[in-house]
């Protein structure tokens, strides 16, 4: 915490004593504490019968500094994530390194490629470059996660050009564990932190990708072409992983399209395949397809259904047909409760998703959002014996509120339940599980801005 702290008084000396002229630069100090307490009940996984539910709360405290110039954007954030009593109420130090919450969320540069001239006339063209967060379309794929205390974000290159309501990013990353001297093997796990920024486990040795949109009349299209790869390896006798020269390569590509239709409905709709190899050397071949519509039924109230589709493997298949949703934000779209590609797993089946969203906002400061969802697996599912069971996972229905006392601070609570089947018990690996799973949180968001 102290490295926070000192980052917080050198930010506060520079923005006293080195505030830029007005019409030159821009210095901006802003920051969050957003506190957590939840209850989980087989929250992520079922609880086996005679499990008790945990209560906790977190608590993520970030500061941001931003300084804006001629042809110039510089912003750092550095953010410190913590379970209250985690530390030693008398340490100086933290009590697990292993746990330690302080670390630099972004830390990126970003500079125009075109005079001040051309960027008047809304033409840019601008490479940025460092720590930060790649947030695309709905977030399904690539996205900040920003619902998980720590968030999401890449050290990575991007050249992003703008013109005549068109939009195209390329980008690209490539990781080490440490500076070596020679080689470069990189075992996808980073010091200090589980591996994976996503549900396989392991973080990319490199990755490219090209995004381009078009604005339309009412809403938006657009394409994502993404590659990560990923260290070779082979087991040994002990099967222990070695690894080796070389990199398996994935390949993710679709669309996306928002629009609106007539005055009331709104339609969110996208498709992706997947091809090439993934992380343990099998062939790959998956794919996804989503569709949402709402319908506005007054200026107060939203309603609409959607489905989404994840293909999954066989257990004989050779081929591996499990798609997998990148570096996107799973909890917004498949279930508070964060049963499905996130740290708990559920096999290689992939999933069916229907249901029903709906928004209810009855003053302008309070909101209220609630969704039911009908998942079950897209594969097959059998147990080991090899007996077929029911592609039926269950049922989740969640309630969220979001209050907004000012424009700075916030709360939101939440509860979520779901009914979950032997099936999705098995899949799971909870060999006695109990027949409802629980979660109830309640979070205070507060952001204040110290200059602007």
């Amino acid at each position: 915490m102290r490295n926070v702290i000192y980052f917080f008084a050198l930010s506060l000396w520079v923005a006293g004593t080195l505030r830029p002229a007005e019409g030159f630069a821009q210095l901006t100090v802003s920051g969050q504490l957003r506190t957590r307490t939840e209850f989980l009940q087989g929250q992520g996984t079922p609880l086996n019968k005679g499990e008790d539910p945990a209560f906790f709360t977190s608590q993520r405290t970030r500061l941001n500094v931003g300084y804006k110039a001629y042809r110039m954007n510089f912003f750092v954030a550095a953010q410190d994530v913590r379970v209250w009593g985690q530390d030693a109420s008398t340490n100086n130090r933290f009590t697990n390194t292993a746990l330690n919450g302080l670390m630099l969320h972004e830390a990126w540069a970003e500079i125009s490629l075109l005079d001040t001239n051309i960027t008047r006339t809304g033409k840019e063209l601008g490479l940025k470059i460092g720590r930060q967060e790649l947030v695309y379309d709905d977030s399904r794929l690539l996205g900040n996660l920003d619902w998980l205390q720590q968030g999401r974000r890449h050290d990575a290159i991007v050249l992003k050009y703008a013109h005549h309501g068109i939009t195209a990013h390329l980008g690209a990353a490539y990781n080490q564990n440490r500076e070596l001297k020679t080689g470069g093997l990189y075992d996808g796990v980073p010091t200090g932190y589980p591996a994976g920024t996503n549900g396989i486990g392991t973080m990319y040795k490199s990755m490219q990708f090209a995004y381009a949109s078009k604005k339309l009349n009412a809403g938006n299209i657009s394409l994502l072409v993404f590659k990560d790869d990923f260290q070779k390896y082979n087991l040994n006798e002990t099967g222990v992983k070695v690894y080796r020269k070389g990199t398996r390569s994935r390949v993710t590509a679709g669309t996306y399209l928002n629009s609106k239709i007539g005055k009331s409905w709104n339609l969110n709709a996208s498709a992706y395949l997947q091809t090439g190899k993934d992380k343990d050397g099998s062939q790959l071949s998956a794919y996804m397809y989503s569709v949402k519509g709402l319908y506005k039924v007054s200026k107060h109230f939203t309603v609409g259904p959607g489905f989404d589709y994840m293909s999954g493997s066989q257990s004989a298949s050779k081929t591996n047909h499990t798609f997998d949703p990148l570096y996107g934000t799973p909890h917004k779209f498949w279930g508070q409760m964060d049963y499905f590609y996130v740290a708990n797993g559920f096999g290689k089946g992939g999933l069916s998703d229907f249901y029903i969203h709906s928004t209810f906002t009855p003053t302008q400061k309070l909101s209220i959002q609630t969704d039911l969802h009908h998942f079950s697996s897209a594969a097959e599912v059998r147990n080991s014996e090899s007996q077929a069971l029911s592609s039926n996972f269950g049922n989740e229905l969640d309630i969220i509120a979001t209050y907004s006392l000012t424009k700075s601070i916030s709360f939101q609570g939440g509860y979520c339940t779901f009914l979950a089947t032997n099936s999705l018990a098995y899949v799971k690996g909870v060999k006695d599980p109990q027949k409802m799973s629980n979660w109830a949180y309640l979070m205070i968001n507060i952001k204040p801005e110290f200059l602007k």
